[in-house]
Formats: C-alpha cells, structure tokens, sequence
C-alpha cells in the first residue's frame, strides 16, 4: 500500500478532522487557562505575598548599554532572567496537564463502562 493510499484511507476516516478540532479546542483552551492564571489566580496571589506581580519577577543579568557615540559604544538591551513569567508557565502547564489527565480519565471510565464484561 502506497504511502498515498495510506494517507487517503486515514482522512477518509475522520480521524484528521477529530484531530484537527481536538488541535483547535485545545488552543482555545489554552487561551482560557493563561488568562485564568494571568488575569484571575495571579494577582490575589501576588497581593497576599506582598503586592507582587509576578510578570515583573525578574533578576537582571546585565544591565542596558546606552548608545554612546562619542565613545563609540553601541546600545544594547537589559538582560533579565524573568522567573516570574516561568512561574506563570508552570502553572499554566499544571493546570492544562492535570484537565487533560481528567478528561483521559474520564474517557477510559466510559470505554470501560461500554464493553460489556467477558
């Protein structure tokens, strides 16, 4: 079977379209869990810490260089190490991760469900 037979038969299917909404809904999830974390469990978090806003958690590794012609330096940008954004990601990554865990779950339980015992 030619490797564009193969193709055919498997879009024929309808698993390249379940994967394609999957792949779709699961960016709009995505979507909704950042601005979950963001804009709603972040801020009371960084308030109960102490006033913190986590996207502005960084260390500065290296200070900017401003452009300097007389002394011929050229500009160069901050760099920041911004752990705060890495923490925002984290949990974004729990958050997403442990919803889909519960949703295989739950699938597993029907599909057990379904199958009638032998």
């Amino acid at each position: 079977m030619s490797l564009i037979q193969e193709f055919k038969e498997f879009a024929v299917k309808g698993n390249a379209v379940d994967m394609a909404v999957g792949l779709i809904v699961g960016a709009a999830f995505n979507k909704i869990v950042t601005s979950l974390v963001n804009d709603v469990i972040m801020p009371p978090l960084g308030v109960m810490i102490g006033g913190v806003d986590f996207k502005n958690l960084s260390v500065v590794l290296k200070q900017a260089v401003k452009e300097d012609l007389t002394q011929g330096i050229a500009a160069a940008p901050e760099v920041t190490l911004r752990y705060g954004m890495f923490i925002n990601t984290c949990i974004d990554f729990l958050i997403v991760s442990f919803t889909i865990f519960m949703v295989i779950k739950l699938m597993n339980r029907v599909v057990k469900v379904r199958k009638p015992a032998a």
